[in-house]
């Protein structure tokens, strides 16, 4: 009699089963992650609209009206750009499960087969042989017991194998009808951003409409670009001095060369500045709003060869919005020049967080401040409507990249 191995029909069975479960498992992280962008990206265009386009046209200059859009089409090309890439996840999700079931079926299928050709040939040497002659083609009594034993029990296994997968296939059809669901749902998106994309090529065009305005007198606007740029790198280059004296008196103080570029830390700061380190990406934001200008150089949208230099990051908030400090520290220096775009400087060991253009500062030179404690507001444009904070994070010498260490500033 041929000696069967039942563990072979379940092991890979098994191995198929735990390879997809893993890989439906990284699928889903995949899908869940760009459904929360998508999400965030949606925040963002809805408090863009609320912020930058809601009663505020008619008060802002040529040059604020073309940044905005702008920067509105940029959100709107990244929204459609992630909800593509959610679909086209979705699509190949759907059709990855189509197949596992198609192979699911083919082993039962196979299954089957060999459960009904072992039943035949069971039925048949029955058939041909008496139970005694089968029982005395044995060595033993207790062989021939096993071998009943073994065609029973090999039979249950195949019967129970073959719902097994049956339940499976159930299970990953399921899957594929909650797939495609989701699909259409995805697809709805997609077709609300289709119109959404409508709405984004009138922008376009409005904003072609208002840089072909500003050609007529290129040379006006450049040189506001250029004159905003001055001030905005006048104001830095202040508070890098502030700072640079600020280190070089701690390092007289703790008797070290006052031309170092770094703090003389105290026990208390270097504990102070090692759990800052460790909040990176974690950080509160100073204000509720959304980023319009970011860290780095970028080219400015009415020139293209003009580039805007900006240290930190420009935040929109809501008229009168309330600033507050993204984490423990000690009031370095407050700045109030005449024009009223007062800054508050926050050391953090050998980390410092600045806040500009506040039009009300709550804190004083020296105070100790908590996370999330309140130092001041943010000042609103008169002509434009807007309030704007500028937020900025130095260390040894250089400024830092706030989106690298403030909560989701994408």
């Amino acid at each position: 009699m041929i000696q069967h191995n039942p563990s072979k029909y379940w092991f890979f069975p098994l191995l198929f089963l735990i390879v997809l479960s893993i890989s439906a498992q990284a699928q889903s992280k995949k899908q869940q992650e760009l459904e929360n962008r998508i999400q965030e990206l949606q925040q963002e265009m809805k408090q863009l609209n609320t912020l930058l386009f809601q009663g505020k046209k008619q008060q802002k200059s040529v040059l604020s009206r073309v940044e905005d859009l702008d920067y509105k089409i940029i959100v709107r090309q990244n929204l459609i750009r992630i909800t593509n890439q959610q679909a086209n996840l979705l699509t190949r999700e759907i059709n990855n499960n189509q197949k596992n079931i198609t192979s699911l079926r083919d082993k039962l299928k196979l299954l089957k087969e060999e459960y009904a050709a072992m039943v035949v040939k069971s039925y048949k040497s029955k058939s041909e042989q008496s139970k005694v002659m089968f029982l005395l083609s044995s060595s033993n009594f207790q062989q021939a017991y096993k071998r009943l034993q073994y065609i029973k029990q090999y039979a249950n296994y195949q019967k129970k194998q073959g719902e097994e997968i049956r339940v499976k296939t159930i299970a990953l059809q399921e899957l594929n009808k909650d797939l495609l669901i989701q699909k259409r749902n995805k697809q709805k998106l997609i077709d609300e951003n289709r119109i959404a994309k409508n709405e984004l090529e009138k922008e376009v065009k409005q904003h072609e409409i208002l840089i072909n305005s500003i050609k007529q007198n290129l040379h006006k606007y450049t040189s506001q670009i250029k004159s905003k740029q001055r001030e905005s790198d006048k104001i830095d280059k202040e508070i890098e001095k502030i700072i640079r004296e600020a280190i070089a008196k701690s390092n007289k103080k703790a008797g070290k060369s006052t031309s170092s570029t770094t703090f003389a830390l105290t026990a208390e700061d270097k504990i102070l500045a090692a759990n800052f380190t460790s909040n990176k990406g974690r950080l509160p934001w100073p204000v509720k709003g959304v980023v319009k200008v970011r860290y780095g150089t970028q080219r400015s949208p009415i020139d293209r060869s003009i580039p805007i230099k900006s240290n930190g990051v420009r935040i929109v908030t809501n008229k009168g919005e309330k600033v507050r400090a993204v984490f423990q520290g000690i009031v370095m220096r407050i700045i109030t020049p005449k024009n009223g775009n007062n800054t508050v400087l926050i050391r953090h060991g050998d980390y410092i967080t600045i806040y500009k253009n506040l039009s009300k500062i709550y804190v004083q030179n020296g105070d100790k401040v908590k996370t999330k404690q309140l130092i001041g507001e943010v000042l609103t444009n008169r002509a434009s409507g807007e309030a704007i904070l500028s937020f900025n994070i130095y260390k040894d010498g250089k400024f830092q990249n706030p989106a690298h260490w403030i909560y989701k500033m994408n």
